[in-house]
């Protein structure tokens, strides 16, 4: 069975140009097309400040007052999709910018969190996915901004919960394809006793987290693993630049995080 990737970008890479390159060279190998989530990391702090606001944060999360509602569109809709878009083009991949706003392709609510108002952040709560079947049918590499649609207008959505709702419902058309969120992030995978584990389900990650085998800067990582299988997506794998350029040419690579045992 083939495997659709639906491939997340953290915010902090996309401005080093030799990883864009390598991410645009793995992307034209890969069959069928991927699907790309960014953020846009530091360069929102970057431009709300210029506009004369202040980044706040709860619980780790960005609040998206109004100038930092501005900045995100500015940023992650405008200069990084934009950004992404024309390298991937110029390396031959057929690319299309768009944001979840764009046809409506990402539909949120109100996030409210326990420990404090986020403003104009987002929650996902109905994805298009026929919007991206036909991109992706077409061998069309979809570059997605999580810049999402509410009731009343724009809102700002963490791009791992886009990434993990977008896997979720292209799982669940019925189609006879594997969808994964692949996260590109600076380690190998999960390593457990010095080894790098290529399968781990939910279960065993979240005992390794307890345990402390799982520390540090990689609990964010797995975290978030587990944020988008619980968000409905089939699989999750953790893999740095090198793995991510071996699975463009068919090597398995990195960690694969399942929601429960048994071969995916």
């Amino acid at each position: 069975m083939n495997t659709l990737r639906v491939i997340k970008i953290g915010g902090n890479e996309i401005d080093d140009a030799a990883f864009v390159a390598r991410l645009t060279a793995a992307v034209a190998a890969m069959r069928p097309a991927p699907i790309l989530v960014h953020g846009g990391g530091k360069e929102i702090g970057q431009i709300q400040s210029a506009l004369g606001g202040e980044p706040r944060f709860v619980a780790g999360l960005r609040v998206s007052d109004a100038t930092a509602m501005a900045a995100a569109e500015m940023v992650l809709a405008g200069a990084v999709n934009t950004r992404l878009t024309v390298a991937l083009t110029l390396a031959g991949v057929d690319a299309w910018g768009m944001s979840g706003v764009d046809r409506g392709l990402i539909k949120v609510t109100k996030l409210n969190h326990p420990e404090g108002d986020l403003g104009r952040v987002g929650q996902p709560v109905a994805v298009r996915s026929a919007v991206l079947w036909q991109l992706i049918d077409a061998g069309v590499v979809p570059v997605i901004a999580p810049v999402s649609l509410g009731s009343d207008g724009s809102y700002n959505v963490n791009a791992d919960d886009a990434a993990g709702a977008v896997a979720a419902a292209l799982a669940n058309d019925g189609r006879n394809v594997a969808v994964e969120v692949t996260f590109v992030t600076n380690v190998p995978g999960v390593k457990l006793a010095e080894q790098v584990q290529p399968q781990l389900t939910a279960a065993q990650v979240a005992q390794a987290i307890s345990s402390g085998e799982i520390y540090g800067g990689m609990i964010p990582k797995v975290r978030a693993a587990l944020a988008v299988l619980a968000a409905g997506a089939a699989q999750a794998r953790i893999v740095d630049m090198q793995g991510l350029e071996q699975l463009a040419n068919g090597i398995d690579a990195g960690t694969c995080v399942i929601a429960q045992g048994g071969q995916q």
